[in-house]
């Protein structure tokens, strides 16, 4: 009896569907039903539902928990994980393909035919990647000076400013498109305020050119239409102006 109600509970409670079926097997057993009629309500064979009932018989209610094996063993080693990971970092161009960025059925049959794996799957190359931390992203760009000594000019005035003179970063940003905001309002149930994506631009872009003061923390910058070499020229006369500007105020200052 105190075994019954316990298959009962564990009929009521077992979150395993394994375990829950085991017991449902041995519980109709005991009730006096017959092998082929719970194989035949549980669309299982008889001799699985033998096997719960002799292993019942034989370990009790430990048999009814499911010893999992943890599964096939891993058949791509750590080495094998790590080339997956390099490849995918790598420009595909720089390993003889014609293409400049990889795709998942294209990496798995690079890694196949340059001999890495005899065989692998899509899903295991994006759950290797993912494992790893390497995931599907834009390509950010940026511009460096072609003046050969850049790098050395830049180090030295930023670490040795000259005692005469100021350090001014220069940058140039835009287009900037001049669209309306987002807001929001009261409005019915249903009826919003619509905005449409595909906006004129009745005033066309603009474009912003800036230059920074570490010194002092200053940010000096003009709104233009455009943005050309002539922009840029009166922008740097501009600031040569206000530089010997406050030069001349500064020497008025100690003057007085």
């Amino acid at each position: 009896m105190a075994e019954g109600q316990r298959l009962r509970r564990i009929t009521r409670t077992a979150k395993d569907p394994v375990k829950l079926r085991r017991a449902i097997v041995v519980l109709m057993s005991a009730q006096g039903q017959p092998a082929p009629d719970i194989a035949h309500l549980l669309t299982s064979s008889v001799d699985d539902v033998r096997d719960v009932m002799h292993a019942f018989n034989e370990r009790g209610f430990d048999a009814l928990d499911p010893k999992w094996s943890g599964g096939a063993p891993r058949r791509i080693d750590e080495q094998t994980r790590d080339w997956i990971c390099v490849t995918a970092r790598c420009d595909p161009r720089f390993l003889g393909q014609p293409f400049s960025r990889w795709s998942l059925a294209e990496l798995r049959d690079y890694l196949v035919a340059a001999g890495y794996v005899t065989t692998i799957s899509v899903e295991t190359v994006r759950r290797v990647l993912h494992e790893r931390g390497v995931t599907w992203q834009a390509t950010k760009t940026w511009k460096a000076s072609t003046d050969p000594g850049f790098t050395t000019k830049m180090r030295h005035l930023y670490d040795l400013p000259p005692a005469d003179g100021r350090v001014l970063c220069v940058d140039e940003f835009g287009p900037l498109n001049l669209k309306p905001a987002q807001d929001g309002a009261w409005r019915p149930v249903a009826h919003p305020v619509r905005l449409r994506a595909t906006y004129t631009r009745d005033q066309g872009v603009r474009h912003m050119i800036a230059a920074l003061d570490p010194a002092t923390g200053r940010l000096h910058y003009r709104i233009r239409d455009r943005k050309r070499w002539r922009e840029s020229l009166t922008f740097l006369k501009t600031l040569r102006r206000s530089r010997l500007r406050d030069e001349a105020l500064e020497r008025m200052t100690d003057d007085v």
